[in-house]
């Protein structure tokens, strides 16, 4: 792999990885020597990789203080979503006029797997599927300026994203509309294929807010 990618990239396509599967939660400071010797690296290309996922939305650098896991509160998720449905729409509007059949047939997969996932309540499977599903729709649009500002927003949502659809009766309802989605643009239904993603991701926004009310407290602190 490191003939085609640079170190620094690889070690950011793994920390990302590990950020989108929750296995560090937001908020949480990721610390430069720990990762260099779990990853097998010198600390120089941990350093390059944290300053591209500040760039993507994924942590925050805070000076004298280290690096975390982006935390994001619910009013600017709020509007992150909004955004995020207006950019999905134009999306479906646009692969519904233009989607060529590879990428319809390659869709089709997503879902099916999207199924599977939720036969086997594989929320992590479904979760993962269902980030590629939407980067592909938008892909499709064919303007790259859009999916580089479709993937940061995806990226500073993924953990509000993950809880919305852990919720009870969230992945059989979400995997519906996705099918749904899918059926509109194979008919070439521009409008409508929009409509739907617009309503699914404000619906999204909905089971996001309701993860936030169910959400258990947090523990207090033992005081030392």
């Amino acid at each position: 792999m490191l003939r085609t990618h640079s170190l620094p990239g690889l070690v950011q396509q793994e920390l990302t990885r590990m950020i989108l599967a929750g296995e560090f939660t937001a908020g949480a400071k990721l610390n430069e020597v720990d990762l260099a010797l779990r990853l097998g690296v010198s600390r120089g290309p941990v350093r390059e990789a944290f300053r591209a996922l500040e760039e993507s939305g994924l942590v925050r650098l805070e000076k004298n203080r280290g690096v975390f896991v982006r935390d994001i509160a619910i009013e600017e998720a709020d509007e992150i979503y909004e955004l995020r449905a207006v950019l999905d729409e134009y999306a479906g509007r646009r692969a519904a006029q233009t989607i060529a059949p590879p990428d319809l047939k390659a869709l089709r997969a997503l879902v099916e797997r999207m199924d599977r996932a939720v036969a086997r309540r594989d929320l992590d499977a479904y979760h993962s599927t269902n980030v590629e599903f939407h980067d592909l729709l938008v892909r499709c649009a064919g303007n790259g300026k859009l999916l580089a500002s479709y993937r940061r927003l995806v990226n500073e949502l993924h953990l509000c994203r993950r809880a919305a659809i852990a919720q009870r009766g969230a992945l059989p309802l979400s995997v519906r509309e996705h099918h749904d989605i899918l059926d509109k643009i194979e008919a070439g239904q521009a409008a409508a294929a929009g409509r739907a993603l617009f309503d699914h991701v404000m619906a999204s926004r909905e089971r996001m807010h309701r993860a936030r009310v169910d959400a258990p407290p947090p523990r207090p602190q033992r005081k030392r």
